[in-house]
């Protein structure tokens, strides 16, 4: 009781303070300290806040599944009487995180029954994901999507706890046995947007419908409904459907037109861990941070330790090396690669050279006549860049416009060309997005083309004395090789926050991709674009974090005891780093083959997945032992984990010795390091695997024993791996990979390996 009573002392003291301009924190209770006199949590963070605050609606959420404690509107003096209470673990400023943003489930073997798995077919297992509930942290839903059709879905699970919320624009009555559920969350973006925050945007309405298109793009990816004859204005004609199709979708909208703030975030994750769901998908993040100031990373521990998978994004920073997010070892991180499906376009100049790129743009085009091209020759890099009000319409007016990638968005771009009366856009590439191309449905003719045949047009136009273009399109192609290529905007370790941990953990499709969007915004995005459309494509880690959580929610079908950490080991160990030409994955910002630092283990394989062999399981003990291997406080490890009676008597002789299905090995002022793992049999009885280790010059590799026997399903057996850095090696600042792979006649289990050097 000690501990309790200064706060309400101090929360009596500010009853002097004046009125001060006043923004969102999170504050972590010591949850054990609650006053006997108050029923509930809820009661004593309430009560403590009325007095606290100088207005009533200062306490914007508490919670009490994802995290201990609270969030609420407070002022600068309000903030320092609350760190000095016993009762106060941290306070913490609200943080804003941003949107990472049918022919998927053939490219990932989902539509052909590729025989049985565990003695049952594909089919079978897609039927049984009925029971499964994928949660959708986002931008919201678009209820009337085919994509949430529940015709032939069986009643709602009685295990749902879950709703759908009303809205001026939202009735509960949309929702349905596909869509079960549609909640919103808005306080922490109404105190930002308010007269008293530090946002000035346009009131939105608030209510679980989506707006902006991208919620219901990732929620229809992870489990839509097939819908035959689905395109973006004729453009990947076909059937799209979902990973799971069975699977039920619970919406959370925690995203807003200027982001997604923390407060609102913790508040979809703590709700959607009490009603149910089995699965969260959240393709949004931020920059790194230590897992106990990332509020994504603490909801995804609860979620965790409640048997709950969840995947996210890795972030849309790349290809710059260490821009990952979401890099906590209990949640999926998932990168971007591409199909083998293309939207060709061609340039063709006045020297009558053709020039292929990519193109989504679906308007009459601008005919057969070449016209002239034009390109900023002097230094204004803002008009390179087709900013906005950079064009001087009387140089572009009727003539095709070169616009470098980067800065403002790409569709922008090229309604700022039209605006100023161009005709067509060259979209080319830079150094930093290399050879990737990304399709957009442009508003006027316009070819994105990559960075070499960008820098031969750009040479052309300053060569030629009368340069010109004509651009055409020839709408869909399939079978593209190579693929997949990892896409360059896909963020890079290493991972700043845990050297020790390998990130990303692997890719999946996030390119190019079809499915279900919001009826009131264009395919653009833009205010100006007033096509409408009932499904778009669109690129980014976003696009792939709902496919690997869609699988997820297939795993949980097949092996519904699975731990998330078994079911991500299955997903990692299975995945695959050659493409399609039978060669070592490409990296689309260069042209050398790609890394784990940006593939983690490869690519997603969702049959292999469903029948991995072997796991590499992790219990929540396992993972407060890492923690507590970081050299964080008590505090920050409760504030984490959640539990009162935290010691740290436990830990890991190193981060690295966390169980995880892939290893990063640091050497710093040491040439050995040793690390152990434990695999569990889940394929057959009496199974014997022999390991194979990638050989490099700079490292011996041991690994002891080098044989696995495992006599029954369950059977859990230990190896060390010894890594030791040979002398006269100068790599200091480098890094090199390999892998590590159990393998009999019927499984492998493979663990990427990176190697770096800071110091020796």
């Amino acid at each position: 009781m000690a501990g309790i009573w200064p706060l309400a002392a101090l929360l009596l003291l500010s009853l002097s303070i004046s009125t001060a301009a006043k923004q969102t924190y999170i504050v972590h209770m010591k949850h054990n300290t609650k006053p006997d006199s108050f029923p509930t949590h809820h009661d004593w963070y309430t009560a403590s806040l009325q007095s606290l605050a100088s207005t009533p609606d200062s306490l914007l959420y508490t919670y009490s599944n994802a995290f201990d404690g609270f969030a609420a509107s407070l002022s600068d003096e309000e903030v320092e009487l609350l760190k000095q209470s016993q009762s106060v673990v941290g306070v913490y400023e609200d943080t804003l995180y941003s949107l990472h943003t049918t022919r998927t489930p053939a490219f990932l073997g989902l539509n052909t029954d590729l025989g049985p798995l565990d003695g049952r077919h594909a089919s079978d297992i897609n039927q049984a994901s009925k029971d499964v509930i994928v949660g959708v942290l986002d931008t919201g839903i678009w209820p009337e999507s085919k994509s949430f059709s529940d015709s032939g879905m069986p009643e709602i699970p009685t295990r749902w706890k879950g709703g759908c919320e009303s809205g001026p624009d939202f009735s509960p009555k949309l929702c349905n046995k596909k869509l079960i559920g549609a909640r919103y969350f808005s306080k922490g973006y109404n105190m930002a947007s308010s007269g008293r925050g530090y946002l000035k945007k346009p009131k939105e309405i608030e209510s679980p419908r989506d707006r902006d298109g991208h919620g219901t793009h990732t929620a229809s990816t992870a489990a839509g409904s097939q819908v035959a004859n689905a395109s973006l204005l004729g453009y990947a004609s076909g059937t799209a459907r979902g990973m799971a199709t069975h699977a039920r979708v619970a919406s959370y909208k925690v995203c807003w037109t200027s982001g997604c703030f923390g407060s609102d975030i913790l508040a979809g994750m703590d709700r959607a861990i009490a009603d149910g769901v089995d699965v969260l998908s959240l393709s949004l993040g931020g920059g790194s941070a230590p897992y106990y100031r990332d509020t994504i990373a603490i909801g995804a521990f609860t979620a965790m330790e409640r048997g709950i998978f969840v995947s996210c994004s890795a972030g849309n920073s790349g290809p710059s090396i260490a821009s990952l997010a979401n890099v906590a070892p209990w949640i999926m991180t998932v990168g971007a690669g591409t199909l083998d499906r293309d939207f060709p376009a061609y340039a063709v100049m006045g020297n009558k050279k053709r020039f292929a790129g990519v193109s989504l743009y679906s308007g009459a085009g601008m005919g057969g006549k070449p016209v002239g091209l034009v390109y900023n020759k002097g230094g204004n890099s803002t008009s390179n860049l087709c900013m906005p009000g950079s064009l001087e319409p009387k140089l572009v007016r009727g003539k095709v416009v070169i616009c470098d990638r980067g800065i403002n968005p790409r569709v922008e771009k090229g309604a700022v060309v039209r605006d100023a009366g161009g005709v067509g856009m060259i979209l080319a590439n830079t150094a930093e997005s290399g050879e990737e191309l990304v399709a957009d449905s442009h508003l006027l003719p316009a070819v994105a083309v990559g960075r070499k045949i960008g820098d031969v047009i750009r040479e052309y136009v300053k060569s030629d004395p009368n340069p010109t273009a004509v651009l055409s399109f020839e709408g869909t192609v399939l079978n593209v090789r190579p693929s997949p290529v990892v896409a360059a905007f896909s963020s890079r370790g290493p991972n700043l926050v845990t050297r020790e941990i390998l990130k990303p953990d692997l890719i999946g499709p996030g390119v190019n991709i079809l499915a279900a969007w919001s009826e009131t915004i264009g395919p653009t995005g833009l205010e100006t674009d007033t096509r409408k459309t009932e499904f778009n494509i669109m690129s980014g880690t976003s696009m792939s974090c709902p496919h690997i959580s869609g699988v997820a929610a297939l795993l949980k079908a097949a092996h519904p005891t699975w731990s998330p950490s078994a079911m991500k080991s299955a997903l990692m160990t299975t995945a695959y780093v050659i493409d399609n030409t039978n060669s070592s994955l490409q990296d689309a910002a260069g042209s050398a083959p790609s890394s784990p630092w940006a593939h983690g283990s490869g690519h997603v394989d969702p049959h292999k997945a469903l029948s991995p062999g072997l796991v590499y399981d992790i219990s929540t003990d396992e993972y407060i032992a890492f923690l507590c291997s970081l050299d964080y406080t008590i505090e920050h490890v409760q504030a984490i984990v959640k539990r009162p009676n935290i010691t740290c008597s436990r830990k890991l002789s190193n981060p690295g010795d966390l169980n995880y299905p892939s290893f990063s090995v640091v050497f710093a002022n040491n040439r050995v390091v040793r690390y152990t793992r434990e695999l569990t049999n889940v394929g057959a009885a009496g199974s014997t695997y022999e390991v194979d280790v990638t050989r490099l010059p700079a490292v011996q590799v041991t690994v002891n024993p080098s044989k696995l026997v495992f006599k029954n399903v369950g059977d859990k057996l230990r190896y060390t791996v010894t890594f030791v850095a040979k002398k006269g090696a100068s790599l200091t600042g480098r890094s090199e990979f390999g892998a590590i792979v159990w393998r009999n006649a019927q499984h492998q289990v493979r663990s990427p390996v990176a190697y770096s050097w800071t110091q020796l």
